[in-house]
């Protein structure tokens, strides 16, 4: 998987492409003189090539429907057939594009009909792909759950067939598949729930096709270089949480700072103490002594939200933030306070801020948006003018000018109170080491997907914590 570099501002990571900018960049390859047909015969190779190195392929029934993904599969049934395999082909319609009805008479061995095929120990489904926008009716659906129920190991090309491209809705039952060849590119459906969790691991198949100007990609792990030697504790990033009501959950946030590789973290109000004890503690802050130690101009960033509370002093608390004129990082209570009346105050800050928020604080501040995951952050960036991390299984991240990220899944463990506030604190951490606001805002994501990951099943916010100093180091 590639890597961005930090502070640069610019992704090299994965693009992902919508179902309309994969046509597009497939007509774009045919405009140079690539035919269909040789697309089409280099997806059926890539396929052949996955199924050979991912099940060693035992028997295989190949699911071919009418469009180019079943074309996909007649090559890919030739090519497997060519090692040596025992391979089977069934459609549920005869080829309906000019390249389908060619790979199809290339294929010269039978084709069943859905409702006679018998199963086999590896089922590969090429029967839709990209841009199904219908569900499967009720026959085919039933005949490709139950020979995927009686496979052993299961392949999608492309998209598990009953998957809706661009947004990863469920159009009709879909059985849960090992492995996801993705053609080309990946598609939104590979990364967004509830479709990912249907893909089983995903292989990017490499077919010739280029993605120049996306502008949506996966999230991949940050290049994050260590202190050096002319390092110091400024240099490396100087972290302020503004604490409040709750004290724990802005400990949570300051302890990650620092686990996170702040080089000074100082918790301003909340826990008069607890957490590492490098943590700068300033107990009994109120909010004209927070705007005065905000006044500092070595801070790089602030973290407001976990722990702050809703109550008037919380509120006057978050004006000090607002007004300290540094790098904000804003979840939880900092986005209840401010609301959906407020969102119009983070167009005049000196930098952009970062919002947090989970599904419900994302409604609180911006309603009930049309589109998918993608188009509601998107358009949320806009109005606020601001980085914002839609948080969940499938967290996305959306810049105001329309560039988007998604993260790879992250574990359910993750479903755990303070998990949020460790990754403001981490997220506050990048930021204060100079990457900028979207960089900030993927790197933090990443770290706190792989700290999860590191910390295993029964995870809870503090074990986060103590796992993001790995993670940490997988990135230099």
């Amino acid at each position: 998987m590639d890597q961005y570099s930090a502070p640069s501002g610019a992704l090299r990571t994965r693009p992902v492409l919508t179902a309309a900018a994969t046509r597009a960049a497939e007509e774009k390859v045919i405009a140079t003189g690539i035919s269909v047909e040789a697309l089409m015969e280099r997806a059926g190779e890539a396929v052949a090539e996955a199924a050979w190195r991912f099940a060693a392929v035992p028997p295989t029934l190949i699911l071919c429907g009418p469009g180019n993904n079943g074309g996909d599969g007649y090559v890919a049934a030739r090519h497997l057939r060519a090692r040596g395999l025992s391979v089977r082909v069934a459609a549920s319609a005869e080829p309906g594009t000019d390249a389908a009805r060619a790979a199809r008479a290339l294929w010269e061995g039978p084709v069943e009909t859905m409702a006679e095929a018998r199963s086999a120990p590896l089922l590969i489904d090429c029967l839709f792909g990209t841009g199904l926008r219908r569900p499967l009716d009720d026959v085919l659906a039933a005949a490709l759950a139950r020979l995927a129920g009686e496979a052993k190991l299961r392949i999608a090309v492309d998209l598990p067939s009953g998957v809706a491209t661009d947004d990863g809705a469920i159009l009709s039952p879909v059985p849960r598949f090992d492995l996801t060849v993705a053609l080309g590119m990946l598609k939104p459906a590979h990364l967004l729930q509830p479709s990912a969790r249907f893909c089983g691991r995903v292989a990017v198949a490499d077919i010739g096709i280029a993605a120049a100007g996306a502008d949506l990609f996966e999230i991949a792990r940050p290049r994050l270089a260590a202190p050096g030697a002319d390092d110091n504790k400024y240099t490396r990033g100087l972290v302020a949480v503004a604490g409040g009501a709750m004290p724990g959950a802005a400990l949570l946030a300051a302890t990650a700072a620092a686990r996170a590789g702040a080089g000074y973290v100082m918790l301003a109000g909340g826990a008069a103490s607890g957490g590492p004890l490098a943590l700068v503690h300033r107990a009994a802050v109120d909010a004209d002594e927070l705007r005065d130690r905000l006044a500092d101009r070595r801070i790089g960033a602030v973290v407001a939200g976990p722990g702050l509370g809703r109550d008037d002093e919380a509120a006057r608390r978050l004006d000090a933030v607002l007004g300290g004129g540094h790098p904000l990082i804003l979840d939880a209570d900092a986005l209840t306070l401010l609301g959906a009346e407020g969102v119009g105050r983070l167009h005049g800050l000196p930098h952009m801020p970062v919002l947090t928020p989970h599904e419900g604080e994302f409604a609180t501040l911006f309603g009930t948006l049309p589109g998918s995951k993608v188009d509601r952050a998107r358009a949320a960036a806009r109005s606020a003018g601001a980085v914002v991390v839609l948080k969940g299984a499938d967290s996305v991240v959306a810049h105001p000018d329309g560039r988007a990220a998604i993260a790879p899944e992250a574990p359910a463990w993750l479903a755990s109170a303070g998990t949020g506030d460790v990754l403001a604190g981490v997220a506050g951490s990048m930021r204060a080491r100079g990457l900028d606001a979207f960089d900030a805002a993927c790197a933090a994501l990443w770290l706190h997907g792989e700290a999860a990951r590191l910390a295993g099943p029964g995870l809870i916010a503090d074990d986060l914590a103590r796992h993001l100093a790995p993670a940490l180091a997988a990135c230099a």
